[in-house]
Parts: C-alpha cells; sequence; structure tokens
C-alpha cells in the first residue's frame, strides 16, 4: 500500500493492535518513515512496506513490540 503522500509530520503510528507507538517526523525517501526520537534521544525508522493503512494515524502490519525489535537506526536504502 503506497499512502506516502497522504503521510505528515506528527502523524501518531499505531501498531495492529492500535496502540500508538510511535509518531512520524518526516518521511525519509520513498522507503522509509523517520520517527520522532524516543526517550533516549534516538530517532527509528520503519519500513513504507508495514504501513497498511493512512487516516489520522499512520497503521502498520504488526504489533507495537515486534515492531520496535525490527524498527531501525537508519533508512531503508531501496
Amino acid at each position: 500500500m503506497n499512502n506516502a503522500q497522504e503521510i505528515k509530520p506528527e502523524m501518531p503510528v499505531v501498531c495492529s493492535k492500535n496502540g500508538q507507538f510511535a509518531v512520524v517526523d518526516h518521511l525519509e525517501g520513498k522507503d522509509s518513515i523517520k520517527l520522532k526520537k524516543d526517550d533516549s534521544g534516538q530517532h527509528h525508522f520503519i519500513p513504507m512496506k508495514w504501513v497498511t493503512a493512512v487516516d489520522d494515524k499512520v497503521h502498520i502490519d504488526r504489533p507495537g513490540d515486534q515492531a520496535m525489535k525490527e524498527w531501525k537506526t537508519t533508512p531503508t536504502l531501496n
């Protein structure tokens, strides 16, 4: 699902269980979403391929705990 044009800074990012686990900082290239810094001051990146829907939130295809184990500290390069 390619909804990149609908993803805006400050949008909540919610997991497949509808729990918010992050906030969009901005899009990084065409394949990654850069998330706002976490409590330790680290940015994280999630791939656009995880996105299932965009409304007032960015919805992804996995639970938040799984997403946080799989997110990266550098953008996906494609």
